[in-house]
């Protein structure tokens, strides 16, 4: 080799060193002061080892000026790449808070735009691992020009890959929507924070003090905001759950999710499902617990376990076999639908429609939650928000029916109606336009005032109702269930009717695309 190829060389890693070394080592030091791990680090335990190459590594600010005021911007603040996760190709960008506080820039921006451009071409998930002060004010126009572009791309890859976003730092302004704009969003508890506008501006404008964790920390986007699906208390915990997720998702649109081997027992006969949930329909149960006992292993990935608690959605396996669940929670307002459970249920749906995923519903629903806030709220526009979900997603959709189902939410709950292509019902189900105890006080009110017994007559017809009406064989009757099921072999039922559908094939009226109620 030449002395002058030689000198090539030794400056090629040379300056790779610089670039990464990123902001330093003080700021390196201060970065894990506040707990929190480098750019690099964070690839290194989030991706299969060894699996991750960088690209455009050399990208740097046009601005010369900003260089010689503010320094050197190793990288642009940005480390992009690809690299696997359990084998699988995926792409990454991870914002680096040591070089300008991780602040988007023009470049920074043209890094990421053109990593989420590879993915989308070649059909992988892409990560972001967001730290980042905001915006370069520096650069002014440039930097929100910047942001437009992967706000554009964020939409127009939405459907095609899975976009995941890992919170790992601040969060604010500009930056906070191309993480609401992807399939998942992470956050690390009591480290990350997402708002619009920061504690200082609040207070300004409407005179709250408040600290960024009571503004925009993970625990308030979890429960409050919804706009979180996975928190942890560690960096470490969250690349945990980020590997868990996409174990049970596609490639891309395109692909199937993956298959597991289960090699667990049969379970086709549950003994315990009988005492899982109660035969009286007032009576509160955890149905996670009936999850856990139909998945492959009890393992059930639970999406935005902290929001809108009356209705359960997460990911498990049936006999090795990815499926979207969606569950009404009757530990929580007897698993009624608001307006936030309409939301979370509505979107994991469409979720699960966009990579392949069957969509398995299990309902015991009183109907949609009363009241005036509900109603002022927009609770019929949220509401109908379910009915479009299911109507447009053409996954296999199964429905087990496992005690009520009332009224609308009967209907929007997966139903024939709606497209489902199997509904099962437990004997106990009950099924009709609201429970006994209402329609009795409806129908029968004159009947029962003028009786000699009217408490008695009131029991009577509430009896009879139930006989006559509340009972899965009248909807059965109707053809609007398939099969009503010994509750024990509900597994079984899955099981088979996911094989059935494999290749299910629905086709939609060609169209640009159509008008969810937002």
């Amino acid at each position: 080799m030449s002395e002058l190829i030689q000198q090539k060389i030794d400056e090629l890693h040379w300056r790779k060193r610089l670039i990464e070394q990123g902001g330093g080592d003080d700021r390196i030091a201060a970065q894990r002061d506040r707990g929190k791990q480098t750019a690099r680090e964070r690839l290194a335990l989030l991706l299969d080892s060894g699996s991750f190459v960088e690209l455009n590594s050399f990208v740097t600010g046009r601005s010369t000026s900003l260089a010689c005021e503010y320094g050197e911007a190793p990288g642009e603040g940005v480390v992009t790449g690809y690299g696997k996760i359990n084998k699988r190709l995926v792409f990454v960008f991870a914002q680096d808070f040591t070089v300008f506080g991780g602040a988007l820039g023009e470049m920074h921006a043209k890094k990421i735009a053109a990593i989420m451009d590879l993915a989308g071409k070649t059909g992988a998930p892409l990560i972001g691992l967001n730290d980042s002060g905001g915006a370069r004010i520096q650069e002014g126009v440039a930097a929100l020009d910047g942001y437009g572009q992967i706000f554009y791309r964020n939409v127009r890859y939405s459907g095609l890959i899975p976009q995941i976003s890992v919170i790992l730092g601040p969060c604010a302004g500009g930056a906070v929507y191309s993480p609401a704009l992807t399939d998942f969003l992470l956050m690390v508890e009591h480290t990350s924070q997402m708002f619009i506008t920061g504690p200082k501006v609040t207070e300004t404008v409407t005179g709250e003090k408040i600290s960024s964790e009571e503004l925009g920390g993970a625990r308030v986007h979890a429960a409050l905001s919804g706009n979180v699906h996975f928190t942890a208390a560690t960096e470490n915990d969250v690349f945990y759950q980020l590997r868990q997720l996409l174990s049970y998702l596609p490639q891309n649109c395109r692909e199937m999710p993956p298959v597991l081997p289960y090699d667990g027992p049969e379970r086709d006969w549950i003994e315990e499902l009988i005492e899982t949930v109660p035969a009286v329909g007032t009576k509160a149960y955890d149905v996670k617990k009936l999850l856990q006992l139909i998945v492959d292993y009890g393992d059930f990935l639970e999406v935005q376990a902290e929001f809108a608690k009356n209705v359960v959605v997460g990911f498990g396996r049936i006999n090795g076999h990815s499926v979207g669940i969606v569950a009404n929670q009757p530990k929580y307002m007897a698993g009624g639908l608001d307006i936030d459970a309409s939301d979370k249920l509505s979107r994991f749906v469409r979720t699960c429609d966009c990579f392949n995923i069957p969509l398995i519903t299990f309902v015991d629903v009183p109907g949609f939650y009363p009241g005036l806030v509900q109603e002022h709220g927009g609770l019929i526009r949220h509401g109908a928000k379910i009915l479009y979900a299911y109507a447009e997603a053409t996954v296999p959709k199964i429905s087990v029916i496992t005690r009520k189902a009332y009224g609308g939410a009967f209907v929007a709950l997966n139903s024939k109606a709606m497209g489902a292509d199997l509904v099962f019902a437990w004997p106990q189900a009950e099924m009709a336009v609201m429970g006994p105890e209402a329609a009795v006080a409806i129908i029968y009110a004159k009947q029962i005032r003028q009786s000699a017994e009217p408490k008695q007559t009131r029991l009577d017809k509430i009896s009879e109702y139930r006989r006559r009406f509340a009972n899965p064989y009248v909807a059965a009757g109707y053809g609007m269930v398939d099969e009503v099921i010994d509750p024990r072999a509900t597994r079984l039922h899955l099981k088979r009717s996911l094989e059935l559908l494999q290749q299910k094939q629905e086709q939609r009226p060609t169209k640009k695309h159509g008008n969810i109620p937002l």
